[in-house]
């Protein structure tokens, strides 16, 4: 193991190694680039809805529009409320780590939700 590299900011491995430009951490496939910031939330800037209201980690929201979801016969319905939402650095767009009754841990894009007043 080379000393030198900066153990993974997602989950504090040690074993990290360089892939080209970035920085990767064999455990759980976090790609960053070197002297990046660790991923608390605070370098994730301001997220906000479809509508332009700013979300914040335990928000509720609702889902403006129906979505596919992979696996499940019925998908997302447009009205369907999300509980205790996380924001995170998703794959994609994808900025809204949740769960979802009947679905289960997913992603979401704030793009298609609405902040729940």
């Amino acid at each position: 193991m080379n000393e030198t590299m900066p153990p993974c900011p997602e989950c504090a491995c040690e074993y990290t190694y360089e892939m080209g430009a970035l920085l990767v951490c064999p455990e759980c496939a976090h790609e960053w680039a070197p002297g990046a910031a660790a991923t608390d939330g605070s370098e994730l800037g301001t997220i906000k809805d479809a509508v332009g209201n700013v979300l914040a980690d335990g928000d509720t929201v609702t889902v403006i529009k129906s979505l596919k979801v992979k696996g499940s016969p019925t998908g997302i319905k447009a009205g369907t409320k999300v509980r205790n939402i996380r924001l995170v650095d998703g794959v994609g767009d994808h900025d809204i780590d949740c769960k979802i009754d009947g679905i289960g841990p997913m992603q979401l894009k704030s793009s298609v939700v609405k902040k729940t007043m």
